[in-house]
């Protein structure tokens, strides 16, 4: 009889306001690819529409390890999901692919001896049962397939690598771990600042991304306006944030976020190879700019011609209109 930990996925939920994340929901229907998925909930317990939502995915099991702030720092999440993976045997972890996330996954690798794979466009298994995965390379130039060699996994997944797809509804069970210990390193937080809301959605969570460059002037009313009529995500190149045009966390590239959206406008952005690193693997690249030289025509799927501060402003116009 097989051992059924050997089949065993570890799921890192990640969430905000009790609301489970886009990009969780795509991990779990990873997940389901690569064996039994169990979530695990960190913070504050889940509420139903969150194990709704993990059931509706594929948890069948819910692990929520309480702890008294509502999230921890990068080095504690690590020890928690150390002790979870060495009490269920799990081979398998996978993490969204965040700042925060990355750290984790490579202090958790270490600790429990794991391969570590990050940015994972894709992952699977082979005939064999390695689990294998899918990346970009080289500014998204080349994509690549790596298999783990070691007995055990850590995995962070871009956002939007995978589609999100329901499986049989099941009502999660709910097994309320050991609270979390602080203090397993001299990092502590003394002060959290929360950014002004908006209704956008996170830039590395976006479906569409709209990217203004050097192109705009300045000016990122048109990009943000086509951006809401897309219902997108508002991003830039580093010298629109170096030059203070908008803040430094919408910065895509290889020193920014990589992002990989179905749609990626690019306005007024040159498609410098920094940049490029962080945004070629979106599905459709859209790209509008008055230098019909621009390297960012070799790699888009569309291009346009022309003065973005007319070009986008029709745009957002007709999508207005063609949503009625």
């Amino acid at each position: 009889m097989s051992d059924p930990a050997q089949d065993l996925v570890l799921v890192h939920v990640d969430h905000h306001a009790g609301a489970v994340r886009t990009p969780v929901l795509e991990l779990l229907t990873a997940g389901r690819a690569l064996g039994r998925v169990e979530a695990v909930w960190i913070g504050d317990a889940p509420g139903a529409d969150a194990l709704d939502a993990l059931g509706r995915h594929g948890a069948a099991v819910v692990h929520h390890v309480p702890a008294d702030q509502g999230e921890l720092l990068p080095p504690d999440a690590a020890h928690v999901l150390a002790r979870l993976v060495e009490e269920a045997g799990a081979p398998v972890v996978l993490l969204t692919s965040t700042f925060e996330n990355k750290e984790l996954a490579a202090r958790l690798a270490w600790t429990t001896g794991a391969g570590l794979v990050v940015d994972a466009a894709a992952v699977d298994r082979t005939a064999d049962g390695r689990v294998r995965v899918g990346q970009q390379a080289f500014a998204g130039t080349w994509t690549l397939e790596a298999e783990v060699s070691a007995p055990r996994a850590v995995v962070t997944v871009k956002a939007n690598a995978v589609p999100a797809e329901e499986s049989a509804a099941t009502t999660p069970e709910v097994r309320v771990a050991a609270p979390a210990p602080t203090g397993t390193t001299p990092l502590r937080r003394v002060e959290r600042v929360e950014r002004p809301g908006s209704d956008r959605p996170s830039l590395t969570e976006a479906q569409v991304v709209v990217v203004g460059g050097r192109g705009t002037n300045g000016d990122f009313g048109p990009v943000e306006d086509l951006a809401d009529a897309l219902g997108g995500a508002v991003g830039a190149t580093r010298v629109a944030t170096d030059e203070g045009w908008i803040g430094h966390e919408a910065q895509i590239g290889q020193t920014g976020v990589t992002v990989s959206p179905r749609l990626y406008v690019g306005a007024g952005v040159s498609g410098a190879v920094h940049h490029r690193g962080g945004m070629q693997a979106s599905g459709t690249i859209v790209a509008v700019n008055s230098d019909p030289e621009a390297p960012i025509f070799e790699i888009a799927d569309y291009g346009i011609v022309g003065d973005l501060t007319t070009v986008l402003p029709q745009a957002a116009a007709e999508i207005r209109r063609l949503r009625g």
